[in-house]
């Protein structure tokens, strides 16, 4: 059975609330990042934890225009995602993970894409690790989506951004650690 794109936003979750579950401790803050799907069918921002800030990663606009900050980071479809070791999804990378690094950014953030799985997936994994999250750890979260998910995907992601210094050189890391820790 496939995913219900019309009730509201598929695969919507607070990631930190499911990273600190899995570890079983108080690890990342809840209610600051949340991942999901499409929020074309999405009729109230309380459906998406109040969202402030708006990361689409689809192709296309999002259909509904709600009083938020939106940040747009399409991808060609022709290009898989997974292989982060590829050129154009580490600027892909860099680019979106720069948002972060701006102390203007408004929290929560909804980070999203069609079905809230795989670029959503890699983008949130990319996170998390640099957050300080295990593997293990990100590679749980990512498994919680609803749809076809593989461990050795986002894996294969993971393993393309192992020295995060030199992957993310575009980043100021400890921006993004501090904007979303604190």
């Amino acid at each position: 059975m496939g995913l219900d794109y019309t009730d509201g936003c598929v695969n919507f979750r607070d990631v930190g609330g499911y990273v600190n579950l899995i570890l079983g401790k108080e690890t990342l803050p809840e209610g600051k990042l949340f991942r999901g799907g499409s929020i074309d069918y999405v009729e109230d921002l309380n459906e998406i934890s109040q969202a402030q800030s708006i990361i689409n990663l689809r192709n296309g606009q999002d259909y509904k225009a709600f009083e938020v900050d939106y940040f747009h980071f399409p991808m060609s479809n022709k290009v898989e995602k997974y292989d982060t070791s590829q050129k154009e999804v580490r600027k892909w990378l860099n680019e979106i993970l720069k948002v972060f690094e701006d102390n203007t950014l408004r929290f929560p953030v909804l980070i999203h894409c069609l079905s809230g799985k795989d670029r959503t997936g890699i983008v949130v994994a990319a996170l998390l690790l640099i957050l300080g999250i295990d593997q293990s750890t990100i590679q749980e979260e990512y498994l919680l989506s609803q749809g076809e998910v593989k461990p050795e995907l986002i894996q294969w992601s993971l393993d393309g951004m192992q020295n995060l210094d030199h992957y993310f050189n575009r980043v100021d890391l400890n921006k993004v650690r501090e904007n979303i820790l604190s």
